[in-house]
Formats: structure tokens, sequence, C-alpha cells
């Protein structure tokens, strides 16, 4: 095995895991980039809502890093993690992987990196408060 070869994170599961679509390529073939911006935000914001316990907002993409382009048939895991927690707000990293067959067998590359905050809200919408873990 290549001890430079990228694998995916050990002992996790990914908070999602998908295979794009022909329909979700872009004009050069490869999936576009706010296909992969929108399984981001939705992984960020599961991870969001089970640590707030409620139902999240998206209010920034603070930032979103394509290091490789990600093409039909790659299965994608995206990794989330919430990094920061505000008295209403939550700060998630995700890591997106794609897994590929290459004619030299499975290759894994990471593909994306993104930061996004996300606001905790009531039945009213409003921002809520975010309860410290464990209660």
């Amino acid at each position: 095995m290549d001890p430079n070869a990228i694998v995916l994170p050990e002992h996790r599961q990914p908070t999602l895991r998908l295979t794009p679509m022909p329909s979700d390529t872009n004009a050069a073939g490869d999936i576009f980039g706010g296909w992969m911006v929108s399984q981001i935000d939705i992984a960020g914001s599961i991870a969001a809502y089970r640590r707030a316990r409620c139902h999240v907002v998206t209010v920034a993409i603070n930032s979103v890093q394509f290091h490789e382009p990600t093409f039909v048939g790659d299965v994608i895991s995206c990794y989330a993690d919430v990094i920061k927690v505000g008295r209403t707000s939550l700060t998630v990293s995700v890591d997106v992987y794609a897994e590929r067959i290459s004619p030299q067998g499975l290759h894994v590359a990471k593909v994306t990196e993104a930061i996004l905050t996300y606001v905790a809200i009531d039945e009213n919408r409003k921002p809520r408060v975010v309860p410290p873990e464990g209660e």
C-alpha cells in the first residue's frame, strides 16, 4: 500500500454518503460545484441538528475549498464535525472524500472541505439557545 495514499477516516461513520449521477454534471462533465456545496450543507446541517437537538438554518458558508474534481460514479463520503458552539450558533467543518475505481484499483481522494455556520431555531423560526452538551 502506498504510504502517501489517502484513506477514509478510521473509526468514523460518514454523516452522508452518496453517488453523483450524470444529471449532476457541469458543462465540462465533472460534478457541478453547486451540487457538492448542497451535499456539504446537508451533511453540516445534520451534525448541527444532532448537537443543537432542534432545527437549524444555514447562515453562512464561511469557506469551501475544492481540491480535486468529482466524477459520476464516485462514492462521496461527507464527514461533518461541530467545531464551535456559540449561544445560538454552531460552526461545522465538513470534509468530503471520493472513492473511485481506477485501473490500479480503489483510490480515495479528499476532494472538498468546508466550514459552515448554522443557527438553532425554535418553533417560531427564531434563534434559540443551544443547550449544553449532554443536557
